[in-house]
């Protein structure tokens, strides 16, 4: 009996370490979400594994729905590599990179309306008129043109390199392009390029301030000793008004701004704060970054509360962390894998 007892507890203790080294399922109950404060998370997956997905937060009641398109599409997976979600009439677009696709759903209960397809590599879409949007690419060497009515690749514009985040003012498209020194400028009524910005290497980054300025993040480049910059653009006249350098050790990015559009947030190895009138980078972050492996970034509009990405080791469910204005912790809580992007209601 002894003997018995011994072995029945050395397998227990197998078993229980076995499950400890597996990755924990989400956890999947019916639970109820308040639709006026949810925040979407998007969960970029590992590369070639098919397993992005889409996690739904609400902060009034901190309850979490990991895996959320899957369970709201009949187990349907999302696909290979979420790289970006934007909101727009209605329906949410989900940008699946690897998968060469956009998943259109509804903003009601997040079922699947339709599917956009033809794309080599997507990156992120911007709306320019209620049924015209133009989508990013990574290997296209052009932004697509898509009809939002027919959920269809219409035309492309030419775009040399790898193109991320576009940024719409004036009639005029501002598109960051990571492996050329340039933001190229899309006349948006004509679908052409007419303008572009000597702005330095790896900009992924852009976005519009209260004043109606653009704003450009560039993470540099090593190979040709670029370094990082923080730039604002006077869309009108497209000239640099302020062009501020990182230093060589430094790789910021995930550029943000809070609902008043007067403060940015980004990463550098912490969150940085800084204001638009403000003329000097930040010396110190507002949160420390320590040794985790922050990854995403995110400022909820309802109280400016900050969100943060901690990807951990990119296999494990990400660390989604919340913080005040000022960068007092408040709470966490895990979401999928790899987590890169906030939609916030």
């Amino acid at each position: 009996m002894k003997f018995n007892f011994i072995i029945i507890t050395s397998l227990l203790f197998i078993l229980s370490s076995c499950v400890k080294d597996k990755p924990q399922e989400p956890v999947k109950t019916a639970v109820s979400i308040n639709a006026d404060t949810k925040v979407l998370i998007a969960n970029e997956g590992n590369y070639g594994w098919n397993n992005a997905s889409v996690s739904i937060f609400d902060p009034s009641t901190n309850v979490v729905v990991e895996d959320y398109y899957k369970q709201q599409n009949n187990n349907t997976v999302l696909g290979d590599v979420c790289q970006s979600i934007t909101k727009y009439n209605n329906q949410y677009y989900v940008v699946v990179n690897n998968s060469h696709k956009i998943v259109v759903a509804n903003n009601t209960d997040f079922q699947k309306t339709a599917t956009i397809n033809g794309f080599n590599s997507p990156r992120y879409i911007l709306p320019i008129t209620y049924n015209k949007a133009y989508v990013s690419d990574l290997y296209a060497n052009s932004i697509y043109i898509v009809d939002l009515n027919l959920n269809a690749i219409t035309g492309s514009i030419p775009c040399s390199g790898w193109t991320e985040e576009m940024a719409l003012i004036y009639n005029k498209a501002f598109v960051t392009n990571v492996n050329s020194n340039y933001c190229y400028v899309i006349d948006a009524a004509a679908d052409v390029i007419t303008d572009s910005i000597n702005i330095g290497k790896g900009a992924s980054s852009v976005l519009i301030d209260k004043n109606s300025k653009i704003w450009i993040l560039s993470g540099g480049n090593t190979t040709s000793s670029q370094v990082g910059k923080l730039i604002r653009i006077n869309p009108v006249s497209l000239q640099i008004e302020l062009n501020l350098n990182f230093t060589s050790t430094e790789s910021p990015n995930k550029l943000c701004i809070n609902k008043t559009r007067d403060t940015l947030y980004y990463l550098n190895k912490g969150v940085y704060q800084f204001p638009i009138n403000s003329s000097l980078l930040p010396a110190n972050p507002i949160i420390n970054q320590g040794s985790k492996l922050y990854y995403g970034l995110g400022i909820n509009p309802k109280d400016y509360s900050i969100y943060v990405a901690d990807a951990i080791d990119y296999v494990q469910r990400s660390k989604i962390e919340i913080y005040s204005p000022t960068g007092v912790f408040k709470s966490n809580f895990n979401s999928g894998i790899i987590s890169s992007g906030f939609i916030f209601e």
